[in-house]
């Protein structure tokens, strides 16, 4: 989530408005890199491929990324099919999110985010944006209120790549202190870089720096999903279960249709029992009560 390169001056963090984050349209041509650019980012490419299997890979290769697109946040990930993410590498998480994002995000708030559930689904290798993979209502649901915005962040981006079966790091990305978004050169930029960083990725993190695959299932893990999938259980049909938990990932009514394979009108439905079964009007109390009861 350092280099040759000054970091961005700290800003004040500031709480941006719940919207759908998108490219600011002022700048949707390719950048022109300059040959100093150019000279700078083989430089630290050329300092992370020697720390490749040594320690300090990690900071030489975000290094490298910022010579072309400076980020202010970058989390590495291990993700594991049969265990929690496990945070491997940090930097730039403003002080009022660290709680957040290494406490509640990897102790039980993993189980709603997209990218999660995506590399849960088999996405594949590569550079993924955030809006790519979200749900439809994802960047208006109450989880990327509490997890993304008070966290002092608009959207990730994050380069994926393959260990061993079952195994996979993920580089995310991230404007953690302005909570400005990506624009698209930069994202265009971020995705050309994608074969050198899986790359240099896959010579490290295969041999080093990542914990050996545990074929055994983490019973916590376990517990976690098999309750995200029980919840309302006790007072919720079958569909109306599956409904609550596409509302607590971020679907609108239409992609939750499509989804289950019903009509927008039969979801609003099966919502509107919901909420009366719960007693609540809106997605955010929903995921109020869903995080008090997972809680327990």
């Amino acid at each position: 989530m350092g280099g040759a390169r000054a970091p961005r001056a700290p800003a004040p963090p500031r709480r941006p408005t719940i919207a759908t984050p998108s490219p600011r349209t002022s700048d949707t041509s390719s950048p022109a890199l300059s040959l100093a650019a150019l000279e700078g980012w083989h430089r630290a490419l050329a300092e992370a491929h020697a720390r490749c299997r040594q320690p300090g890979f990690t900071e030489a290769l975000i290094a490298a990324i910022d010579r072309l697109v400076p980020t202010e946040s970058t989390l590495v990930i291990l993700e594991d099919a049969r265990q929690a993410p496990r945070l491997l590498y940090q930097r730039g998480i403003p002080p009022e999110g660290r709680d957040r994002i290494l406490g509640r995000y990897f102790s039980r708030g993993y189980l709603l985010d997209p990218f999660c559930l995506a590399v849960d689904q088999g996405l594949g290798e590569g550079f993924h944006h955030l809006a790519e993979i979200a749900p439809d209502d994802f960047f208006r649901s109450e989880y990327y209120r509490v997890y993304y915005l008070e966290a002092g962040s608009v959207e990730d981006c994050y380069f994926l790549l393959d260990l061993a079966p079952g195994q996979r790091i993920s580089i995310c990305l991230y404007h953690g202190l302005s909570a400005a978004p990506f624009t698209q050169p930069e994202l265009d930029t971020l995705r050309a870089l994608a074969p050198m960083v899986l790359a240099l990725g896959h010579h490290h993190w295969q041999t080093a720096d990542t914990p050996p695959a545990d074929a055994s299932p983490n019973p916590l893990t376990d517990r976690l999903r098999g309750a995200f999938q029980r919840f309302g259980a006790e007072r919720l049909t079958e569909r109306e279960q599956q409904v609550c938990r596409l509302l607590l990932r971020g679907h609108s009514a239409k992609s939750s249709a499509r989804e289950l394979d019903i009509s927008p009108e039969t979801v609003r439905m099966h919502r509107k029992n919901l909420y009366a079964k719960f007693a609540v009007s809106s997605q955010a109390e929903l995921f109020s009560i869903f995080i008090d009861w997972i809680d327990r």
